[in-house]
């Protein structure tokens, strides 16, 4: 339309024309109507010759024997020039035998526009091209406080297997599934995980769990559920904390480690759910939990420790405000009560047991899971699994069926 090396300006023009003409008889009433009307120096057909005005662009369009469209005229004449040309063209009143009106709508500056459509995609570029070189002091100190950690992964047993550097000397152990999550629990300061990388648990795992407070942490899928129950066939563990469903413990931040390690729970809670017959458990697996030694008390430098002794401590004195699950379970217990909780483990509503299948459909707050004094059967379950709880912690479960497999049931030690 218009050459970028020597165009300055771009006159905008509009037209109408009381009938249907064609681009041919538009150019020709510019040409014929302008002639000799700005003398010698501004005549039109000079100044395209010289190159100073560049080819006119019509673009026009009929309708309803109507015709309406635009004029577009580029010029390196100087400002003056370029206005006074402009200025002429509005002086057309007919096209071919038609009326015709004419009126600048505006005069563009080419360089303005180039200017802005520069400035533009500089930003672009600025944004998407260039390294980010910029120097995050706290970047760096993180990644090279998780290399120390990483770095501190080592191995035990005769199975050499990944475990932190506090696992042997701890009175307190996770056990986890692979070396990923071993590495993830060092990021947040956790150093007595073992990994039991995969179903056949090693011999060294079970001779730990025979002298330490040994929880189980996997991950919340069909695997994790898999190696939970092989464990608890072979080795004696204390506690089960569980991860958010479909949630990998390699991928958790620190605030849900923390969380589920808070809020996990004491084996004899969660045995019903692995097993159909209690026979299939080790004889010694059944009781209430060794005592607390003393060591383990007075661990505070230990993370997983700490929350491990609190919760032996819990069994003697019961906290004043629940704040577990099991919290909630022992508080329950005999009252003929149901609390529906959020993730936090606060109570949404607590109601009288018999009553739990009407709560169920007007709780308006999204709920965790539900601890209630009383049998869970079949119907009451698939209510339950319908609002979307993670858990059921009840007084027995009976008729059960079919046991989903997005809910955790957890059975009330008697």
């Amino acid at each position: 339309m218009y050459s970028p090396d020597t165009t300055k300006y771009l006159i905008h023009i509009s037209l109408s024309a009381e009938g249907v003409v064609e681009k041919p008889d538009v150019v020709g009433a510019i040409f014929g109507q302008t002639e000799g009307l700005l003398g010698e120096d501004l005549d039109l057909r000079d100044l395209q010759r010289t190159g100073r005005v560049g080819r006119i662009d019509v673009q026009i369009a009929s309708k309803k024997g109507e015709t309406t469209g635009e004029i577009l005229i580029s010029t390196s004449l100087d400002r003056a020039e370029t206005a006074i040309l402009a200025a002429s063209l509005e002086t057309i009143d007919r096209v071919g035998p038609c009326v015709a009106h004419v009126s600048v709508k505006m005069i563009e500056d080419i360089r303005v526009s180039k200017r802005k459509k520069i400035v533009e995609r500089a930003k672009e570029i600025l944004i998407e091209r260039f390294d980010d070189g910029t120097i995050d002091s706290d970047e760096l100190l993180d990644d090279v406080r998780q290399t120390l950690r990483i770095e501190k992964v080592g191995t035990i047993g005769d199975e050499k297997l990944p475990a932190g550097p506090n696992v042997l000397e701890s009175d307190a152990i996770i056990i986890v599934e692979g070396r990923a999550d071993v590495i993830n629990l060092l990021r947040y300061g956790i150093k007595n995980a073992v990994a039991v990388e995969g179903t056949n648990i090693p011999r060294s795992v079970i001779d730990l769990t025979e002298k330490k407070t040994t929880t189980a942490f996997f991950d919340g899928d069909r695997g994790g559920e898999l190696i939970l129950r092989e464990l608890l066939q072979v080795a004696d563990i204390d506690y089960v904390a569980f991860s958010p469903r479909g949630k990998s413990v390699e991928d958790m931040t620190k605030k849900e480690v923390i969380k589920t390690l808070r809020n996990k729970v004491p084996v004899e809670y969660v045995r019903d759910q692995y097993f159909e017959d209690a026979a299939e458990l080790p004889a010694d697996l059944g009781r209430q939990g060794r005592p607390v030694p003393a060591a383990e008390e007075g661990n505070r430098s230990d993370a997983a420790g700490r929350l491990g002794a609190g919760q032996k401590r819990s069994r003697e004195s019961p906290p004043k405000v629940p704040v577990t699950i099991r919290d909630h379970m022992e508080d329950v217990r005999g009252r003929n009560v149901a609390r529906f909780l959020n993730e936090d483990m606060g109570v949404i509503r607590e109601i009288r047991s018999e009553e739990i299948e009407k709560a169920v459909e007007t709780l308006d707050e999204p709920a965790a899971g539900v601890v209630v004094d009383r049998t869970v059967d079949q119907k009451l379950l698939d209510r339950l699994v319908w609002k979307g709880l993670e858990y059921v912690a009840a007084k027995d479960f009976k008729g059960i069926i079919k046991r989903p497999l997005n809910i955790r049931l957890m059975k009330m030690s008697s």
